[in-house]
C-alpha cells in the first residue's frame, strides 16, 4: 500500500543554459478534488442528456416534465438531479409542491477554464 508524502517539487534538466522544467502539477489538490467531482457527475449518459434538456429550455423544467422523457421513474430522475445539483451543474428552485430545475450558468462557465487548468502546459 503506498504511503501519502509531502510531494516535492521535480524538475528535469534541459539543454544547458536553459531552466529546469518544473514538473509540478498547477492544480491544487482541492481544484482536483472539485473538478473530479464534475467529471463524476458527468459520467453518467442519463445525467448528460438531463444537463442538455436543461440547457436547450428557456424555463425551468418541472421534475414531472423531465420524468415525461426519459424511460426512468421519478426517483431515478431526482437522483440524477441531486446529482447534478451537488455539484452545482444545476440549480433547483421550490414552486408549491414541485421542483423546477434550471442550469447554473455560472458554474458552467467554469467548466472550460477547468479543463484548460487541468490541460495547461
Amino acid at each position: 500500500m503506498a504511503s501519502a508524502t509531502l510531494e516535492r517539487p521535480r524538475t528535469i534538466p534541459t539543454a544547458p543554459g536553459r531552466p529546469p522544467v518544473d514538473l509540478s502539477p498547477s492544480v491544487t489538490e482541492a481544484q482536483a478534488e472539485e473538478y473530479a467531482g464534475w467529471f463524476k457527475a458527468l459520467a453518467d449518459p442519463t445525467r448528460l442528456r438531463i444537463l442538455n434538456l436543461l440547457a436547450g429550455s428557456g424555463e425551468p423544467l418541472c421534475v414531472c416534465d423531465i420524468v415525461d422523457r426519459f424511460p426512468l421513474g421519478q426517483s431515478a430522475i431526482s437522483h440524477h438531479l441531486k446529482v447534478l445539483r451537488d455539484v452545482r451543474f444545476v440549480v433547483a428552485e421550490r414552486r408549491g409542491t414541485f421542483m423546477y430545475y434550471r442550469v447554473n450558468r455560472a458554474c458552467l462557465a467554469e467548466f472550460p477554464e477547468a479543463a484548460r487548468r487541468i490541460l495547461s502546459a
